[in-house]
This record gives C-alpha cells, structure tokens and sequence, in this order.
C-alpha cells in the first residue's frame, strides 16, 4: 500500500450523497429525506419547463415528502408518457430500497434477487453510495481511486509497461473539448474522437490531492504489476467485502493463476468472466483474450466455516479484464452473487 495519506480522511466523494445518510452501529447507510431529495434534484426529475401542473404539483409534494406514498391515479394524471415512467421507475427503486434496513443490505438484497426494472444510474448511484461507506476511514488513494473502478465505466491503456485505467466519462469529454496528448489519445481510442488533451495519472507525487479531485474523477489509475494501483484495487476489494458480505478476507495480486486445483473464480466484469470460465473448462484461449485481462488476484477467507465445503481451504481467483473496445466495465454484484459463502451467512 501507498506512503500517502489523505489530507482530511473522510472528505472524498462528496458527490455520491453519502453526508445525506444516517449510519447504523456497523456504519450502514440509511437514507434520509434529504437523500431523496437530492434524486429528486436530478435532471430526470425536476419538471421541464413544460412540464403540466400535475407533474409540477407532484414533484413539490415529494420534495416536501420525499417517502409519501404516490397513488397510481397521481401518475396517470401526468399528460407526458415519458415523465409517467421516470416516476414509476423512480418511486419504484424508492419503495424497493425502503423496504430494506439500509442501502447495503438493498444493494445486496436488489443484486441476489431481481433488478428489472430499476433504471442502471439508479444501480450506479447506490453502489457508488455503498461502496463510499465501505471505504469509510481509508487513507491510501490508490486504494480509493482503484475503488472508482466499481461504480464507474473505465477505459484501458496498456502504454510503457503501464496498464492504466481512467474514467471513461472524463476521457470522452476531453477528447471532445481538446486537451489529452498521447496518454490520453491511447485511451480515448476506443471511439472518442483522436483530439489533444492531458490526463494525470495517480502518482506518489498528486497522491496527497486525490480528496480535492475524487469528484473530477480525472486520475488515471495504473494497476501493472508492482505498481501501487495493483495492490491498491486487492485493498478495495477487501473493505467492498468486508462492509457489503460481512466477510473477512485477504486478496493477493498475482500476474498468473497457477492453480492445478483451481475450483472457483469469479470474474469483476463480463469479459473476464467469460475468459476465465473458459479456461476453468479447459477450452483453449486465444491469446489476444488473455491479454484483455488486466488484474488478476487470489482470494482466502478468514473463517473457512463460512465457506462452501468443497472450497473450504482453496483459493478463489479474481479476474478484471477490458472488452474489445478496451473499456472496462465492472460488475462488483458478481462479488454478491458468485463468492461461495454458505447460504445465509453472507448477508451484511
């Protein structure tokens, strides 16, 4: 793990709306008013200027209340389709994380179950919530930074013996208004149009201002092998697991998986999910596959009891890796769903 420390630990992400929640006694987040108030700010909310009475009307009603119940009759009433379903998709997602005692357990609950029908940024708004309550308290930014990977896209660059990830939102916006060199144009290949622009990449030296930036989400991460980063995402995939699972576990960064008893993995993400079960069945990989895959870790838990028997005492394999068009998209429910945790022993 990295030598620097945040400047005032706790203050990143501010964004994610995590100071508009209430925490039980093992740091769980509890939505607020307040919370609901600040999905209810959002641009898909907030009445249009044409919007018609009934959907101004309804939007003040909520923001007074933002819990009040919303009977059908008051959706109907609304005059443009489109605004009927943002709220029936909205008032939806409200009433199914109500339902729960805290946001991780209706991350969880939500990732086990069903999530038809909930809109992906709502599902990319509550994990970046409960993925800022995991990380609650640390100070190491690769670690933070890495931690990014599981709530927003990312598009790879493997340049110098670096593998670099960086958002993927802020790559296409700045390959759009001018400003990414080389480093940049390597990553913005994957469709952004080819225009300059300049991207920092997490380093020892700007790693004491990563709280200032968190928000901008504009370091790239490099998770080669050896590299802070590497360890850094084993960190925050650790405290994910900890604070969503109620597991203890230690993950190792390792550059191959050399396991002639391999019996689980999980993949972070499609692609690599895909990879690895091939290679679990024995089917032969191509090697332009294989080089998709850009982190690779092994996973021991700490109370064995708490594990599938026939895993008991083995190793699970980890797996990020990039799509064709080297982007990056992690599924951290792949974690929820696909860790062989006894049945009812996992729940946070």
């Amino acid at each position: 793990m990295s030598g620097a420390v945040l400047p005032a630990p706790g203050e990143f992400w501010v964004a994610s709306g995590h100071q508009l929640c209430d925490r039980d006694a093992a740091g769980r987040l509890i939505p607020t008013p307040d919370l609901w108030r600040a999905f209810l700010a959002r641009p898909e909310l907030v009445p249009p200027v044409e919007a018609c009475a009934a959907e101004r009307a309804l939007h003040a009603r909520l923001l007074e209340a933002p819990l009040r119940a919303v009977a059908p009759a008051e959706i109907a009433a609304l005059a443009d389709p489109d605004a009927r379903e943002n709220w029936r998709l909205f008032l939806g997602f409200r009433d199914r994380l109500a339902a729960f005692p805290t946001l991780e357990h209706a991350w969880v609950g939500l990732f086990r179950g069903d999530v038809s029908g909930i809109p992906p940024l709502f599902l990319q708004m509550l994990t970046h919530l409960v993925t800022r309550a995991a990380m609650e308290g640390e100070g190491d930014p690769f670690t933070l930074r890495a931690a990014e990977i599981l709530f927003r896209p990312q598009r790879a660059a493997i340049h110098q013996g670096a593998t670099l990830l960086a958002d993927e939102e802020v790559v296409e916006a700045r390959a759009r208004d001018g400003g990414l060199g080389a480093l940049g144009r390597l990553l913005a290949e994957a469709g952004a149009p080819p225009r300059q622009a300049e991207l920092d990449v997490l380093s020892e030296a700007n790693a004491p201002g990563y709280a200032a930036r968190s928000d901008a989400h504009d370091l790239a991460l490099d998770i080669a092998e050896g590299r802070p980063g590497q360890r850094g995402l084993a960190r925050a995939l650790e405290r994910f697991i900890r604070h969503l699972l109620g597991a203890e576990v230690a993950i190792r960064p390792v550059p191959v998986i050399e396991d002639r008893h391999w019996s689980w993995h999980v993949g972070l993400d499609a692609e690599a999910t895909a990879i690895a079960n091939d290679l679990w069945h024995g089917r032969k990989v191509a090697q332009e596959r294989l080089a998709r895959i850009l982190w690779l870790g092994t996973l021991e838990f700490a109370d064995p009891a708490r594990v599938l028997p026939r895993v008991r005492g083995r190793p699970v394999h980890l797996a990020l890796a990039m799509d064709v068009a080297r982007r990056v998209r992690a599924k951290p429910q792949n974690l929820a769903a696909g860790l062989p945790l006894l049945h009812g022993e996992e729940a946070p």
